[in-house]
This record gives structure tokens, sequence and C-alpha cells, in this order.
């Protein structure tokens, strides 16, 4: 589905990305981990065409996704193969549209349906997120963050994309929400064929939506392999004081002594 060749971003000499490279296959799932400006949300909006690399290959389907302006139905079938959903489902839904027409709308932008054939639709993409009836006409203001994001994930799907790319898709909910929508992630990969890259910081997530681990800093890889085997044998010192900064059973944080300064 997505074979990425040394890929590469350098804003005005400072290079962000720096040769990564790898290939992910239909139903199958990548994390990307990293701390903040290890180049991992870079690379993804490079792969999603929301930014154009300095070098290397980006090929979908077996066709290279070139920069350059192209015409609106060509805009649109390259969006309808990768869809991208963001930490803030919020910001990119309309508060005046209820979750219903939210989801009709990406529907209609990708597929010719009316009437009928697009209600049936639409209700098959909630139901597919786990929302029901009463959700499908509430208003974004009147839905839980966890709901926002199913609503988002729901307008990714209606373009039956090839590639599902979530960028901190988790990272705002608390940890039992987090815990449905990776769940819900992963019955939609089996289900639909649809390939997912998860961008995260939180190696703690990657074991319950992912089948490989890639592990970048400073805008190269340091470690890729599968999740199994990086989490639980980590071959690069950078990794393993990650997965040591991940909070373990009965942690609780070091209260800090009384301000004398």
């Amino acid at each position: 589905m997505l074979e990425v060749t040394d890929l590469r971003k350098v804003y005005g000499g400072f290079v962000a990305v720096d040769g990564v490279g790898f290939a992910l296959g239909a139903g199958e799932s990548l994390a990307v981990v990293g701390e903040s400006g290890s180049g991992k949300t870079t690379t993804a909006r490079m792969i999603a065409g929301l930014e154009p690399p300095s070098g290397g290959r980006v090929v979908v389907a077996g066709e290279e996704r070139r920069p350059g302006r192209r015409g609106g139905a060509d805009r649109r079938t390259r969006a309808g193969q990768i869809q991208m959903v963001f930490q803030d489902p919020y910001s990119s839904l309309d508060r005046r549209q209820s979750v219903a027409d939210a989801v009709a709308e990406a529907v209609a932008l990708h597929r010719p349906l009316g009437g009928e054939a697009l209600r049936a639709r639409v209700a098959e993409l909630l139901d597919m997120v786990g929302m029901d009836d009463r959700q499908a006409r509430s208003l974004p203001k009147e839905l839980s963050g966890g709901q926002r994001q199913r609503v988002a994930i729901a307008r990714a799907l209606a373009a039956e994309p090839r590639v599902l790319i979530l960028d901190e898709a988790v990272a705002a909910l608390d940890v039992s929400i987090q815990a449905q929508i990776l769940n819900l992630l992963a019955r939609i990969r089996e289900s639909t064929g649809t390939a997912l890259l998860f961008i995260t910081h939180d190696l703690g997530a990657v074991p319950y939506v992912s089948d490989e681990v890639l592990v970048m800093r400073a805008g190269r890889i340091v470690e890729h392999g599968p999740v199994e085997r990086v989490l639980g044998a980590p071959e690069d010192a950078y990794t393993r004081r990650l997965i040591d900064s991940i909070p373990k059973p009965g942690w609780v944080p070091r209260r800090r002594g009384p301000d004398t300064g």
C-alpha cells in the first residue's frame, strides 16, 4: 500500500527528516515514535501530501506521488488514497454541523451518492466507529473528546483510503478512552484492510495497534522492527531511554519540595 524511500525534508538549511524509508502492506500497522522534534509529524505530512519533500519517494498502491499543481479531480483521488486524523478533532469539525451532516459531507466529496444511498453510507460509517442515531444528530460541542475523534475517523474512512495516518490521535484523551479508540482502530484495519500509520510519542500505546515500530531521533531512524522485539529487546540506547520513560504500574510522580527561591 505504501512505500517510502529515502524521504528528506530541509527547512532553510535545517534537516528535519533525513533518509526515512519503510514499506506498509494492506491491513498492516506501523507506529512511528520519538520525542517532540524527532521528525515524525513532518514525515507524516509529507506522506499525506500536506508538505512537499526535499527528496525521496512516496509510492501509494504502486503510484509515485510527485509534488506539483494538479486538477481538482486528481487531488481528490490522491486525497482518497491517504487520509489523516489529527490530535484535535474539534478544530477539524464545523461547529454548526451535526455529526451525520459532517460525515455526509465527507462521503459526498469522494462518492457520487445522494438520498437514501448517502444516508445508508453515513449510518454504516457511524456504526463502524461505534456511534448511534442519537449521537448522529448531535453537534460537536455536545460530544466528548473521544466521540469527536470517532467522528473524525468516520470522516477519514468516508474516502475509503488505502492508508490512514493518525498523528497523535489519542494523545489528548484519557486512558480509558484511548483504549477504546485503539481497539476501534485495530478492528477497522482488520475489517477493511486499511493500512495504519500511527504517529505517537507514547510507546505504551504502540502494542495495542501496531505490528511494527519505527523509532526516530533528530530526523533519522534509529531502530525499526517488530513491536515485540523493539520494545522487548531494544538495540539502540535512545530506544531504551524511551522505554524507560514509560510510567510503570504503581508509579507516583515525585513531589517537589517547597519553593525556597
